[in-house]
């Protein structure tokens, strides 16, 4: 028998009493198959190299694009705009009245057979102006006169803004000083009877323009009515000398702590 190399038939004779479930026979067995897909996926790959740069430039450009649609773009020239007419305006002056005037000839020196027209005498031009040419006046015109008014008045805006105390240049004071008033506060405020009791209210207001306190608040208390009874010597203080900005009076924000301590 004629054996074909190119088939199969001499592997059953090569492995004839062999294993037969061992990998190298499947792997002969399908060689064949393996090498025509390897040689046409191969192939395959190599045409698409070659053609790549041939589909690339059958692939329209974006910037091509854009260029295109650049020159579609056209300008559009907008209606102008139409002007409000504002309402309730003041009807316009009359005109003034005319005034006699008189031609007023450039003086050029030239011989006397060259003179087409004569100057002015003194007395034509005496009284009236004096101007491109001459132009007769109407006596029986009306002379209207607006009246004179008062002009804008200027408007002076009150300064209404709550200043801090560490970018104003003049600080509020208590009337005697600062220690007077820290005096003034101990002399009436009253520690509640709680045994024990210590701590600092922190309590905030405003030195009005006229010197007088406003907008308290307790900041933090430590309870039994301490932060009541500050806001009630704070109701009762006198005025302070108030804060000054720029020459003027401004209102200030001003922060008080007050130590409590109960008698043991």
């Amino acid at each position: 028998m004629k054996l074909d190399i190119f088939t199969n038939q001499w592997l059953d004779i090569v492995f004839e009493g062999r294993n037969k479930a061992y990998g190298a026979y499947e792997l002969r067995k399908t060689n064949t198959k393996t090498t025509v897909k390897a040689l046409v996926l191969g192939a395959i790959v190599f045409a698409l190299a070659v053609s790549a740069p041939l589909i690339m430039s059958l692939i329209p450009n974006s910037s091509d694009g854009s260029d295109s649609l650049d020159t579609k773009i056209t300008t559009i020239k907008l209606p102008p705009k139409k002007e409000e007419v504002k309402k309730d305006l003041p009807p316009p002056p009359p005109p003034p009245p005319k005034v006699d005037q008189v031609k007023f000839v450039k003086p050029v020196v030239a011989k006397a057979e060259e003179i087409t027209e004569e100057p002015p005498k003194m007395e034509a031009i005496k009284d009236k102006k004096i101007g491109a040419e001459t132009i007769k006046g109407d006596p029986d015109a009306e002379l209207s006169v607006e009246p004179v008014g008062n002009g804008p008045s200027a408007v002076v805006e009150e300064d209404n803004q709550i200043y801090n105390t560490a970018g104003i240049e003049v600080k509020p004071d208590f009337p005697g000083g600062m220690e007077k008033f820290y005096k003034y506060v101990g002399n009436n405020y009253q520690t509640p009877e709680e045994e024990g009791l210590k701590g600092k209210v922190y309590v905030t207001f405003v030195v009005e323009k006229d010197g007088s306190l406003t907008d308290i608040k307790v900041i933090r208390d430590i309870g039994y009515g301490t932060g009541k009874e500050a806001i009630r010597v704070l109701n009762k203080c006198p005025k302070w000398n108030p804060g000054e900005q720029n020459g003027k009076k401004v209102r200030v924000l001003y922060s008080l702590p007050i130590t409590i301590q109960s008698a043991e």
